[in-house]
C-alpha cells in the first residue's frame, strides 16, 4: 500500500538523485567549458615581475581556480553572464620551466617566465628561412634554445576587433626558427644572451601591407588627412589594405597579453603617401598601447635604400619622416642604409646586423645596458663659414669617419635651390662642405635620394643618417649629378 510516508521517502530519493546529477553535470560542465584564447598555452613566455592577466571562457557562473607551480597561492575567480572569465596573477622573476593549473584538470605545461617582444610589420620583419635567407638557413644548427619560445599568428583580416587568434608556442628548434621571421630571431637570440633569460617572441607581420591595415579603422577615418591617404592605398589580392583588418584579427586578440615592447619593420607600402606617415605610426603606435593599456617601447627600422620607388626621391622622403617619428615618446630607429648589398632588392638580405641594432637599442633604453653603440649621428644644425657650411651631428661626440678617401652623396646649393655634388671634409665631429662654383652656399644635403649608400659613420661604425637642411619642395628641385 502507497502511503504518505512512502511519498515522502520517493520525493527524498528523488532530490537526492538530482542533487547527485546536478554536482556532477557541473563537475563535467567544469571541465568541459573552461577555454583559453590561443595566446595562452604550453611553451608559453609570461612577463616577469608582473601582474599577467589570464582570461578565457566557462560557463556563466562557473568558478575558475588557477594555481602555478612557482607559489603556493590559489587564485578563484567566477565566470560572468557572458560566459567569460578573467583574473591577474602575480609572475616571479625568469625562470622556468613552470606549470599552470587550471580547474584541477587544465595544466599548461613548460611555461617560462620572462621577456616577451611582439614582431610586427610587412615583408621585412616577415621573411625567414623559407624565403631562402641564408643568414637563417646557416643558423639552424645553432637555434636549440629551450630559452626563446616562438608564437606565430597566422594571417588573418576582420572588419571587426577579435577575442583569439589562432596560433600556438613553439620552443626554439632549427625547423622552427627556419619559419620565424629572421629579424625577430636573430633580436630575441641577442637579448635572451645578453640578459641570460627566457625571451618570448610572437611573430604578427604580412607581406606588403601599408600601416593603414595595422592601425584602428577609427583612428585612419576619424582624420582627414589619414583618411585621404588610405584611399589613396591600391587594393590587392595578395595582402590588406583597408583600415584597421589587420589589427582586428592580428595585434587586438593579443592586446590582453603583457608584453615587454615592439620592433616595427614597415614602411616600404607607405612611401607614396610619406607626409602623412608620423601621424598615422603616431595613432597606431597610440593605439596599441591603449588597447594593451602600457606605454611600452616602441623601436623600428627605417626602411632601406631602393631604386624601385619611381623617379621622385619618396624613399629618401619617408626616411626623412621615419626620422621624424623619434619625437613620439619610447621611440627608437635603426638606421640601415649601409646594410644594402643590391638597391633593386627592397628585401635587403643582411638581417642580423639589423637584429644588432634593434636589440642594442632595446638593451640599452629598456633594460639599461651600458656601454653599448646604438646611438646613430643625427643632423643637428648648419652653420655658414663665408663660402661653406659647417654641419654639425648629434651623437658624434667621438668624432666621425669615412671608409673611403671622398666623402660620398653629399650636395650643396645656393640661393639659386640647384644642388650641386659638394667636397666634404670632417673636422672632428662636424662635417665642412663646400663646392668651388657656388660662393654663398645656404643648403646641404647627405643622402637624400631614393638610393644613396653613404659612407660616412660614427667611429663607432653607426652610419650618419640621412639629412637635409633645407625644407624646399624635393620634388621640384633637378639634382645635378
Amino acid at each position: 500500500m502507497f502511503t504518505t510516508h512512502n511519498l515522502k521517502i520517493m520525493k527524498k530519493s528523488i532530490f537526492r538523485v538530482f542533487i547527485a546529477l546536478f554536482l556532477i553535470f557541473n563537475a563535467l560542465n567544469s571541465i568541459a567549458t573552461v577555454r583559453l584564447p590561443s595566446i595562452l598555452g604550453s611553451h608559453m613566455v609570461l612577463q616577469q615581475r608582473s601582474e599577467v592577466k589570464l582570461w578565457g571562457w566557462c560557463g556563466p557562473a562557473e568558478k575558475v581556480t588557477i594555481k602555478t607551480s612557482w607559489d603556493t597561492i590559489s587564485y578563484q575567480t567566477t565566470g560572468g553572464s557572458s560566459a567569460k572569465w578573467s583574473m591577474k596573477i602575480k609572475t616571479p622573476a625568469a625562470g622556468g620551466p613552470f606549470t599552470i593549473t587550471i580547474n584541477g584538470s587544465t595544466i599548461l605545461e613548460d611555461v617560462m617566465v620572462g621577456e616577451i617582444w611582439l614582431c610586427s610589420g610587412q615583408s621585412n620583419m616577415e621573411w625567414s628561412g623559407d624565403q631562402g635567407l641564408k643568414q637563417s638557413l646557416n643558423e639552424m644548427a645553432n637555434a636549440n634554445n629551450q630559452k626563446i619560445r616562438f608564437f606565430y599568428v597566422p594571417k588573418a583580416t576582420s572588419e571587426f576587433p577579435q577575442e583569439n587568434c589562432g596560433g600556438s608556442w613553439k620552443v626554439c628548434s632549427p625547423e622552427e626558427m627556419k619559419h620565424f621571421s629572421s629579424v625577430g630571431y636573430f633580436f630575441g637570440k641577442n637579448l635572451q644572451q645578453s640578459l641570460n633569460i627566457p625571451i618570448g617572441l610572437i611573430n604578427s607581420n604580412w607581406g606588403g601591407t601599408p600601416a593603414e591595415t595595422w592601425t584602428p579603422k577609427t583612428e585612419v577615418e576619424s582624420d582627414p588627412v589619414l583618411n585621404a591617404a588610405a584611399k589613396k592605398v591600391q587594393p590587392t589580392d595578395w595582402w590588406p589594405t583597408l583600415p584597421g583588418y589587420a589589427y582586428n584579427a592580428m595585434i587586438y586578440p593579443l592586446s590582453n597579453f603583457e608584453i615587454s615592447g615592439v620592433i616595427w619593420y614597415q614602411g616600404e607600402s607607405n612611401v607614396g603617401t610619406y607626409s602623412s606617415y608620423k601621424q598615422l605610426l603616431s595613432r597606431m603606435i597610440g593605439s596599441w598601447r591603449q588597447a594593451w593599456q602600457k606605454d611600452f617601447p616602441f623601436y623600428f627600422v627605417q626602411i632601406a635604400p631602393f631604386s624601385g620607388y619611381g623617379d621622385h626621391d619618396f624613399c629618401a622622403l619617408q626616411r626623412e619622416t621615419m626620422t621624424s617619428c623619434l619625437s613620439i615618446p619610447k621611440t627608437g630607429m635603426a638606421v640601415i642604409s649601409d646594410l644594402v648589398e643590391d638597391i633593386k632588392n627592397i628585401h635587403p638580405v643582411n638581417k642580423i646586423d639589423v637584429s644588432t641594432r634593434l636589440s642594442n637599442i632595446a638593451l640599452a633604453e629598456t633594460y639599461g645596458k651600458t656601454g653599448l653603440n646604438y646611438k646613430f649621428p643625427m643632423y643637428k644644425g648648419m652653420k655658414n663659414e663665408k663660402d661653406k657650411i659647417r654641419i654639425l651631428f648629434n651623437n658624434a661626440d667621438n668624432g666621425l669617419i669615412s671608409k673611403d678617401k671622398t666623402i660620398t652623396e653629399v650636395y650643396i646649393a645656393g640661393e639659386d635651390r640647384e644642388f650641386q655634388p659638394a667636397m666634404a671634409k670632417i673636422d672632428g665631429s662636424t662635417l665642412i662642405v663646400w663646392n668651388k662654383s657656388i660662393k654663398n652656399p645656404v643648403a646641404v644635403r647627405f643622402g637624400f635620394t631614393n638610393t644613396a649608400i653613404p659612407n660616412l659613420f660614427s667611429k663607432e661604425g653607426l652610419p650618419v643618417n640621412l639629412f637635409r637642411t633645407d625644407n624646399w619642395d624635393i620634388d621640384t628641385v633637378p639634382v645635378k649629378k
